[in-house]
C-alpha cells in the first residue's frame, strides 16, 4: 500500500512523526481526506478529531486548530493544541465541558462567551475522541491517569 510521510507539531512537542496511509482531518470547510500523493494544499483545520490510518490501524488525535500543508507527498499539521486519544482522560473532558456550559450560561460579556464557547467546543473534541476510543477497548477499560 502506499503511503506519506506525516508529521504533526505543536508547541510543545512532536505529536507524531511517520509514514502513514492515510489522514482525515478537520478543515475549516470540513472534514478533508489525504491520501498519498496528494495535490499540494495549505489550509486552515478547525477543532474537531484528525484521524491517521497507519498500518491498516486508525487513530485517533483531538486537534484544537491549526494548519495543514500536504506537499511532496508529505502531511504537515502545525497544531495550536492536540492530544492522542489514549492520553485524554475523559473525566476530565468532561468536566471541562461542564465548566464551559456553565461559563456560557453565565455569560458576562461578548468576550466571555465567544471564550467559553470555544472552550465548550475544544472540550466536546476531547470527550468525543475518548468516548471513540473507549468504545474500541475491549471492555472500555480504565484509561491512563484516570485514578490520579
Amino acid at each position: 500500500m502506499a503511503t506519506m510521510q506525516f508529521e504533526m507539531v505543536t508547541a510543545e512537542r512532536l505529536l507524531f512523526s511517520g509514514e502513514v496511509e492515510s489522514v482525515v482531518a478537520p478543515g475549516a470547510a470540513g472534514e478533508l481526506g489525504i491520501l498519498p500523493h496528494h495535490a499540494p494544499l495549505l489550509t486552515t483545520l478547525s477543532p474537531g478529531e484528525l484521524r491517521i490510518r497507519q498500518n491498516g490501524q486508525e487513530q485517533s488525535i483531538a486537534v484544537t486548530g491549526g494548519f495543514l500543508e500536504v506537499l511532496d507527498n508529505r502531511v504537515t499539521i502545525l497544531a495550536d493544541a492536540a492530544e492522542q486519544a489514549d492520553e485524554i482522560v475523559l473525566e476530565r473532558a468532561e468536566e471541562a465541558m461542564r465548566r464551559a456550559e456553565e461559563r456560557i450560561a453565565m455569560r458576562e460579556s461578548d468576550m466571555d462567551l465567544q471564550q467559553a464557547v470555544a472552550a465548550l467546543r475544544r472540550a466536546q473534541v476531547r470527550v468525543a475522541v475518548a468516548r471513540r476510543r473507549r468504545s474500541r477497548v475491549p471492555g472500555g477499560g480504565p484509561q491512563p491517569g484516570a485514578a490520579e
